[in-house]
């Protein structure tokens, strides 16, 4: 992120409409900094998908900005063409079950 972000409900949406898969985590998906962050990440470089990742550790306004944006309480979040859909542990469960597939390539044939 620039020095010029200030996390505000406008950037955030720019963030997931610009990109099909966005990742908001603790560090990078070459290195994350929880447990948490590093399932989501490995579950969506599995995926094959590009996707977007920023890092909420970057910045201390980054969390409470982004959890109040979204109205979910956790990191890390995961968004499929615009839609939170949860955390690590949904995010791992729609891609056993072949739903994030699903999910996705509805998303982009809309």
């Amino acid at each position: 992120m620039s020095e010029e972000f200030n996390w505000t409900p406008e950037e955030l949406q720019a963030i997931v409409d610009g990109h099909a898969l966005v990742l908001f985590m603790k560090g990078e998906p070459g290195a994350p900094q929880c447990g948490f962050s590093n399932r989501a990440a490995q579950v969506l470089q599995a995926f094959g998908e590009p996707f977007a990742s920023v890092d909420v550790l970057s910045d201390r306004r980054a969390i409470p900005s982004i959890c109040a944006w979204s109205d979910f309480p956790t990191m890390p979040q995961i968004f499929v063409h615009g839609e939170l859909i949860g955390g690590s542990d949904i995010v791992m469960e729609m891609y056993e079950d072949g739903s994030l597939r699903e999910m996705f390539d509805a998303g982009r044939a809309a």
